[in-house]
């Protein structure tokens, strides 16, 4: 009897202790098991983390004390003022003439024209020679520069030889690209290529703006310009579908550069008349269009916001 009952007290304190490890196994698993799921916790907070604020997109200056301008014959005031000359006293960017009230006249004043602003652009200057133009501009440390180019690459002898697409948005790029990398903060402002369609509209009607024409101005739009036979009909409008690409490539260029400001096609949308038109050529600006194109470009780079 005292063996049997030796035997199952042993059985006993051996269930006893088994019990107590397993209940102790137990409870160290869940141990780990809490550890475990509290470290994926914390590395789920780490990762996440706060997000970064964004960059805060550098505020437009609407009075810059210094301009340069690039681009072609409509900044250089060509066929304004007398025959086959330029008058950059009359371009809408830079002019000094009280008249036309300039963008830089109108920010600068009369007195801070002569000495604060420089006009690079050159008469026939297609979007190749902007790079060139850009470079000289950079070298007057500029806290503005305006553009408008593009006519002349969509103004040539035939369709066939107006600049691609492509290569307008190169020349373009390299040119903002070189603005950048010498002035950083300067600040540049680009207005659209003019409609070209609505100025063969609008000079057809004076039969000496036609005669002027036959002299070789922009024969892809204006060559023939009472002819209305299929074949002329589809050359204007593959000049005009060019136009609108060529804005479309400053719009998007410029909108990559937060310094730069487009005219949100005004130049081309303005619905311009004979007024507007050189009397010696029917192509290029009048003093009348230098004034409003200077308006345009005055409104849109002191707007609180940019042109949509």
């Amino acid at each position: 009897m005292r063996i049997r009952r030796r035997v199952r007290g042993r059985e006993r304190r051996s269930h006893a202790a088994v019990a107590t490890a397993t209940a102790a196994l137990l409870v160290l698993l869940g141990a780990l098991a809490g550890c475990d799921a509290g470290d994926d916790a914390d590395a789920g907070r780490s990762t996440a983390g706060p997000r970064p604020s964004p960059r805060p997109t550098p505020a437009w200056d609407r009075s810059p004390a210094s301009i340069a301008a690039v681009g072609d014959s409509i900044t250089r005031g060509f066929d304004a003022c007398t025959v086959l000359a330029d008058c950059p006293e009359v371009s809408w960017a830079t002019g000094t003439d009280a008249t036309v009230r300039s963008v830089a006249w109108r920010l600068l004043g009369a007195a801070g024209v002569a000495g604060r602003t420089w006009n690079h652009a050159k008469s026939g200057a297609r979007m190749a020679e902007l790079p060139e133009q850009m470079t000289r501009a950079v070298a007057d440390k500029p806290e503005l520069v305006t553009v408008m180019v593009g006519a002349n690459d969509a103004c040539r002898d035939d369709v066939s030889h107006m600049t691609s697409v492509a290569d307008f948005r190169t020349y373009f790029e390299t040119s903002v690209k070189k603005l950048r990398s010498e002035l950083p903060k300067s600040q540049l402002y680009v207005s659209s290529v003019p409609d070209l369609k609505r100025l063969w509209s609008e000079g057809r009607v004076n039969p000496l703006g036609k005669e002027i024409w036959k002299l070789g101005i922009c024969q892809s739009m204006l060559a023939s310009p009472d002819a209305m036979d299929a074949v002329a009909v589809a050359r204007r409008e593959s000049v005009q579908e060019r136009v609108v690409a060529y804005n479309e490539v400053l719009k998007d260029v410029c909108a990559k550069d937060a310094r730069c400001r487009y005219d949100g096609g005004a130049v081309f949308e303005y619905r311009f008349s004979g007024d507007q038109l050189s009397q010696w050529d029917w192509f290029h600006p009048s003093r009348n269009g230098q004034q409003r194109l200077a308006e345009i470009a005055y409104r849109n780079i002191t707007a609180k916001e940019p042109p949509a």
